[in-house]
């Protein structure tokens, strides 16, 4: 009896062990942007958190190089369907083609929390992002403000297929044709592409074809942003003579800021993003109740408030205290 009862408890022990040891997998829509990297960030502080609380997590950092790869997305989420990890936190590159690998994980007993980028299944155990329509909202209010409520607009577009992006630039247009009927949108169906470079050829052909009637652009993420903001140098429209908007902050965006060449950005907080992301998985883990949508919320930032101690976090996450 002794030895039945010894028995229980130590396979009961090992079996709590195994339940608090978790493989949890984050995949980016990329790499290479500082953006993913604060999301990486973020994850990581979450791991460190729960291990301070005796909870070991274990995350596996992994994305497609860039940011249009579909194909290599999908491969990754169903390579760590194959690996049987504890779940998946997951920014889709596309809402409609990563449902169904998305989906696969789910019926394998894999939960899946969405981060930054909405995917069009009700299957994921949450969504934790930036109330991406209000940050397009965001931004062209403050474009309105800095053109005197008139003049001529470029919309740069990023991926098709990209909710987060796509949200923000339908909340950009929105706000513009309903409270600015002043502004005249010249363009709004041109592309950046997946990188800095693609945005900066895209910049330079509509700076090429609207350079002499732009007033105001409008930029949804940091590599568009930073794109447009070489391709508007080298034109000679930066420093304020073409009113500038970005979205997300960076190395050159910043330094872009405070000299004049933006009138002002639209910032997420990505490390809360992937915190959450992390912390949200390791909730529906350990069955304890979690919030089907998170809002990690976005600010506006203009160089008259940049240097604020309550936006130093959001321009300036500190990486490399998690990324060692």
């Amino acid at each position: 009896m002794q030895k039945l009862a010894l028995f229980l408890f130590l396979t009961l022990s090992s079996c709590v062990v195994r339940g608090e040891d978790y493989q949890i997998a984050v995949i980016p829509k990329g790499t290479t942007h500082e953006f993913w990297k604060s999301i990486h960030a973020g994850a990581m502080q979450a791991a460190e958190e729960l291990k301070a609380e005796g909870v070991e997590v274990r995350i596996i950092w992994k994305g497609p190089l860039r940011e249009d790869d579909r194909e290599q997305q999908v491969q990754v989420v169903e390579n760590f369907i194959a690996r049987r990890v504890s779940g998946m936190v997951l920014a889709p590159l596309d809402a409609r083609a990563l449902v169904a690998p998305a989906e696969t994980a789910v019926r394998a007993g894999i939960p899946v929390v969405i981060i930054d980028s909405a995917l069009n299944s009700p299957l994921p155990v949450s969504t934790v992002s930036t109330d991406n329509y209000k940050g397009g909202v965001l931004g062209a209010r403050r474009l309105a403000e800095v053109l005197d409520g008139k003049g001529r607009v470029i919309l740069i577009r990023v991926l098709a297929g990209s909710m987060s992006t796509e949200q923000r630039e339908a909340g950009f247009l929105e706000t513009i044709r309903k409270e600015f009927p002043d502004i005249v949108v010249l363009s709004r169906d041109q592309h950046a592409g997946p990188t800095r470079d693609t945005a900066y050829r895209t910049s330079q052909n509509l700076l090429n074809r609207f350079g002499r009637e732009v007033d105001g652009i409008f930029a949804p993420n940091e590599s568009s942003a930073t794109g447009m903001l070489l391709a508007l140098r080298d034109a000679g429209l930066a420093g304020g003579r073409v009113k500038y908007i970005g979205f997300d902050s960076g190395t050159q965006i910043l330094p872009a800021l405070k000299a004049g060449d933006m009138q002002g950005i639209v910032v997420q907080n990505p490390m809360k993003m992937g915190y959450l992301g992390v912390k949200t998985l390791v909730a529906q883990l350990r069955r304890q109740p979690v919030e089907r949508e998170i809002d990690t919320g976005c600010e506006l930032v203009t160089p008259e408030n940049m240097d604020n101690p309550a936006v130093a976090d959001l321009l300036r996450p500190p990486l490399a205290k998690y990324l060692k």
